[in-house]
């Protein structure tokens, strides 16, 4: 009894496709908050053109909401790193504060630019080795290990200032917060922000380190098993805060003059809230360098819309919180659904 023989499949029929990798799709919802975030930008724009049309709209504000957001954002490109990392650094203002008064006292100041721009580079990567060691190779918990720091470099602070503000003297600092030296109507603070932007946005996307920063806050063990050395790498990320902290300690001491045992004052929850709002993952494994350079964008402006409508700051921290609440929330929905 002959077999019944099967009709030959057509080429017309389906075949089973497997389903893409869920990465693929990272690019497309990445590009979707960065426009999110334009929009939110240029709806705040819009606002402060209408409702004060000559003061917001104004070269000179324009430069200065430029230049005080630069300080903050650069703090934001370190944090946004140790934070895709899994991690959170809550010493940061403290580290700035630290790295700024010890980079103008009278004896640094001797050393001139140089020296200052030396002492506060180190400090900033003095105080990130010393966060890495304990959380990398002390096993301690980064709110703690970066709580602890936050209240020494602090105090540390107030001790070197002795609660008085230490005014810096040097010519050569001093000429770089002047208008003689800002480069096509640019504050040489933003052109600043703008290469650390660059080089942050390089190296968290087109290097193995960016990567392995990605790998080991999306799953640890993973990255363990596949050749990462991720205590050493969570060191390398706290050190970067650090740099970061220092490059902006030094930002602001061209920025105010003089270096206070007050500066950097909730630099950490600006710098965390800007990540947040510009995508990056509280859990770890998910962030961009643009989306948190656009959130403090939206930061600053915020803030100099309600200055120049005389709002108070208690109405502004509550406004910056709104936000912060808000941001989680859209987080937690887009997670639920992807």
């Amino acid at each position: 009894m002959t077999q019944p023989v099967s009709p030959p499949r057509d080429s017309t029929d389906k075949v089973p496709q497997a389903r893409p990798p869920a990465w693929r799709g990272l690019p497309a919802r990445a590009d979707v908050r960065t426009l999110s975030l334009l929009g939110v930008l240029a709806a705040l724009i819009l606002v402060g053109g209408i409702t004060k049309p000559d003061e917001f709209l104004d070269t000179r504000n324009l430069q200065l909401v430029l230049t005080q957001a630069s300080v903050v954002g650069v703090v934001t490109v370190g944090m946004t790193f140790v934070i895709i990392s899994g991690g959170i650094d809550l010493s940061v203002g403290a580290i700035v504060a630290l790295a700024s008064v010890w980079a103008t006292t009278v004896a640094t100041q001797e050393y001139g630019f140089a020296g200052i721009l030396f002492t506060a580079l180190i400090v900033g990567v003095g105080c990130g080795l010393v966060n890495g060691v304990l959380i990398a190779y002390g096993a301690m918990v980064p709110f703690i290990a970066t709580l602890a720091m936050l209240a020494s470099a602090r105090g540390l602070a107030l001790q070197i200032t002795d609660g008085k503000t230490q005014i810096v003297t040097v010519p050569s600092v001093l000429d770089l917060g002047e208008r003689d030296a800002y480069i096509l109507g640019i504050p040489p603070l933003v052109l600043v922000f703008a290469v650390v932007t660059v080089i942050g946005w390089l190296v968290l996307n087109r290097t193995t380190f960016g990567r392995r920063t990605v790998a080991v806050g999306g799953n640890p063990e993973a990255a363990r098993l596949a050749g990462i050395d991720v205590r050493r790498q969570r060191l390398y990320l706290y050190l970067l805060s650090g740099l970061c902290c220092g490059i902006a300690a030094f930002l602001l001491i061209v920025l105010s003059g003089s270096g206070q045992n007050t500066n950097g004052n909730l630099y950490e929850l600006d710098a965390i809230a800007a990540a947040i709002i510009g995508g990056t993952l509280l859990t770890g494994g998910r962030g961009t360098i643009t989306g948190s350079v656009l959130g403090v964008l939206i930061f600053f402006t915020i803030t100099n819309i309600f200055a120049l409508n005389n709002l108070q700051s208690d109405v502004q921290q509550i406004a910056k919180g709104a936000i912060i609440v808000a941001a989680v929330l859209v987080q937690r929905r887009t997670a639920s659904t992807t």
